[in-house]
């Protein structure tokens, strides 16, 4: 067997004992990177670390040390607050607010499952509040998260960028951006129109302001939103019938304010967000350096408020990012990607290979990382795209997107927050609901963007 297939079936292995067993996809790679290095490639530990991705560590800690501090000093609890108070009582806007504002959250730099742990839970208890499908609510709060993951600061665009220039690949990042956009709005789209949406626009607008004051879930992942919907609530699936609900019929943590004010340390931490944004896209600046001088400097001001941040940076997803990144730098040290490049273009037709690399993403995204996968197959193609045939821009916004836009499978990460955070529901049908439009995604999904941007040759 060579070298160069024992170090794709040990990729295989990573992907399958991550994905069964609960074990950081990150981990297992850097113990993969040690053992094929060193034991197949012959790599000595400078070899091995080549691949190592300085750069994003920086990106990684940096724009999640700064929205651990806007979690914890309250930011993002204004955030919510401020975007629900827009719908003034409409309640088909609701899921548009929830979706609009997790696109916001990831477009600044938070990585998607902390901008689902986020809003999901008040949205979800929106949701049952006022008798909007759950899987509506969810799947809005996923592909708002994704439709903002793109954007030049944030994790997977940097992560995305990042990769195509160590690759040396024809680029454009407000392009990536605009694709992940437009289709995750479609989507969105789509499953207003499917799941109920006319029908919350016949009803106007509600007359109680518990969309303004309660529910708040600010700074916390995962676990709130699980409360009973209200004394009297009787729900299904979100589109049954139910008694008058009481006054604190929608759910909230215990220890979750009513409202958040506008504090001096809310107040610099909305304008620390403004300056990265800034830096980055007006004076070209590195974000995660950035990123990491502004928490410092919020950090130094408000040291109460920050106490806790550097525990909540987004280990995992460093840790997971830079393990898989690295072993893919092995790889690339082994000629692994350049040997299994030509396989693939040695198919002899370009487009069916792109179309098969956009399932494959797809279909291991739903069940794994999304962005290990980004990793591992955008230098994958790299042998093939250097042929011509097939613009780099699309295809790597097609394999971006299938990576990414899946994620509402309730075996990723982000479609299990959606589904721990719905309140008062029977949780094993919307366990089936979600898997069942996570497998939509994944059959459709992957052609649609293969049509629309790898076949007509962008870039």
């Amino acid at each position: 067997m060579s070298p160069e297939l024992i170090s794709i079936l040990v990729l295989a292995v990573v992907f399958v004992i991550a994905t069964t067993r609960s074990v950081n996809m990150g981990a297992l790679a850097f113990a993969a990177a040690f053992g094929v290095g060193t034991l197949v490639a012959d790599l000595d530990a400078d070899g091995v670390f080549a691949g190592f991705p300085g750069d994003l560590f920086v990106v990684l800690v940096g724009v999640t040390y700064l929205f651990a501090i806007a979690r914890a000093n309250g930011t993002t609890d204004w955030l919510v607050h401020a975007a629900v108070r827009l719908v003034r009582g409409r309640v088909a806007l609701i899921p548009w607010v929830m979706f609009a504002l997790t696109g916001a959250l990831t477009a600044i730099g938070a990585v998607s499952p902390a901008a689902v742990a986020i809003v999901a839970p008040i949205a979800l208890s929106f949701a049952a509040r006022y008798r909007i499908s759950p899987l509506l609510m969810g799947a809005m709060v996923v592909h708002g998260a994704q439709a903002g993951g793109f954007s030049p600061i944030s994790i997977y665009g940097s992560i995305v960028n990042g990769i195509v220039e160590r690759e040396k690949l024809p680029g454009s990042e407000i392009t990536l951006f605009l694709a992940s956009l437009l289709v995750n709005l479609v989507i969105a789209a789509v499953v207003f129109a499917v799941c109920g949406g006319p029908r919350l626009w016949a009803r106007g607008a509600v007359t109680d302001d518990s969309a303004t004051g309660a529910g708040s879930t600010g700074g916390t992942g995962g676990g709130g939103g699980s409360g009973a919907a209200g004394a009297g609530a009787k729900t299904g699936n979100g589109t049954g019938t139910r008694t008058a609900p009481a006054p604190t019929a929608v759910a909230e943590r215990p220890d979750a304010p009513a409202a958040v004010r506008l504090t001096t340390p809310v107040i610099a931490t909305l304008l620390s967000l403004i300056a990265l944004v800034v830096a980055v896209l007006g004076f070209d600046l590195d974000a995660g350096l950035t990123a990491i001088t502004l928490a410092v400097v919020l950090s130094a001001a408000w040291p109460e408020d920050s106490r806790t941040a550097v525990g909540q940076i987004a280990w995992p997803t460093v840790l997971l990012i830079c393990g898989v990144l690295t072993y893919v730098g092995v790889l690339d040290e082994m000629g692994t990607i350049t040997w299994a490049g030509e396989g693939v273009g040695g198919i002899g037709v370009p487009l069916l290979a792109a179309v098969l690399l956009c399932y494959i993403g797809a279909l291991v995204s739903a069940f794994a990382s999304s962005v290990g996968i980004m990793g591992a197959l955008i230098p994958l193609a790299v042998p093939f795209l250097a042929q011509g045939e097939i613009g780099a821009v699309g295809m790597v916004a097609a394999l971006a997107v299938s990576a990414t836009v899946v994620d509402v499978s309730p075996f990723s990460t982000n479609g299990a927050l959606v589904l721990a955070a719905a309140p008062d529901v029977d949780r094993e049908r919307f366990f089936r609901q979600l898997m069942a439009y996570g497998g939509i995604v994944v059959a459709v999904v992957p052609a649609v963007v293969w049509l629309t941007m790898v076949v007509p040759g962008w870039g």
